[in-house]
């Protein structure tokens, strides 16, 4: 059965509030109500973005806002791929962040439909934590980035607040999943990562990793 965050983020009504007022607050709430996150996320954003004829892919991007942002920077022949599961947030992607050099498609995260050694940046922000039996997915972003590539994760950590009792239960019943606090790191390393950099804000954690060149 599906838990209620896949059934959530299936739902067309959902889609249209996921980015003006879910995301907002649930990254506010990442930061324990303060910014650290949002303002770590405007850096990223920014350098992901950054110009250049490179490939990249957007691993369960949702209505695609990271995509067209990372899209826009680019140059060239350069593409970047959205990628998702679910058919509610891929058509609001294609309505609300259609972008010259941004492409949307359904797929599982288990198995991405591309080659090994495909992208120069492979991301997947906001949305491991939903994502049922999520390590694998980890091996596939690294799997599909080029060799001097680099993989970035955001997602969550596990920290002092959800030792409260009752909050693992209520994530775990809603399909949120709490990350080990180097739970990321090592499955990233374990597959062959180098140059593995993690980043704690609040509740959540990035990670920047590089596929061996």
């Amino acid at each position: 059965m599906d838990s209620l965050a896949q059934q959530m983020m299936r739902n067309p009504v959902f889609s249209k509030v996921y980015e003006r007022l879910w995301r907002p607050v649930f990254t506010r709430l990442f930061s324990l109500g303060g910014t650290g996150t949002a303002d770590f996320d405007r850096a990223l954003t920014a350098y992901l973005s950054r110009p250049g004829e490179r490939m990249v892919l957007d691993v369960a991007c949702g209505p695609g806002n990271y995509t067209r942002r990372m899209a826009d920077g680019l140059t060239g022949d350069g593409r970047c791929v959205g990628m998702d599961f679910s058919p509610a947030m891929l058509s609001m992607a294609a309505r609300t962040n259609a972008a010259p050099r941004a492409d949307y498609i359904r797929a599982d995260a288990h198995a991405i439909p591309f080659a090994d050694n495909t992208f120069d940046s492979v991301t997947c922000l906001a949305a491991l934590y939903l994502i049922p039996d999520p390590l694998p997915v980890v091996d596939e972003l690294l799997r599909v980035a080029r060799p001097g590539g680099e993989v970035v994760i955001f997602t969550s950590v596990s920290t002092e607040l959800d030792a409260i009792p009752g909050v693992r239960a209520v994530a775990g019943a809603s399909g949120y999943r709490i990350f080990g606090r180097h739970e990321i790191v090592e499955r990233l390393r374990a597959a062959g990562a180098e140059h593995v950099e993690q980043t704690i804000t609040g509740q959540g954690q990035y990670v920047i990793a590089v596929k061996p060149g």
